[in-house]
């Protein structure tokens, strides 16, 4: 259960590629469309905080077994 620790950075750099994808496409009109980008990475960055809450929450009741 140590790699759930490091799975919750994933989601940042899935933020992080959405963000530039989606400044890409801000940039360049031909590309289509950047708010649906802006809104997955948004979600992402939300994904994070989540799961580092949750694990927290996890490891604080483990502490207490």
């Amino acid at each position: 259960m140590n790699y759930l620790k490091f799975t919750q950075y994933v989601y940042l750099v899935f933020g992080a590629y959405f963000i530039y994808d989606g400044f890409t496409k801000l940039n360049n009109p031909n590309l289509g469309t950047p708010w649906l980008s802006f809104i997955i990475a948004g979600v992402a960055v939300f994904m994070f905080f989540f799961r580092r809450k949750f694990a927290k929450k996890f490891e604080d009741r483990n502490k207490k077994l």
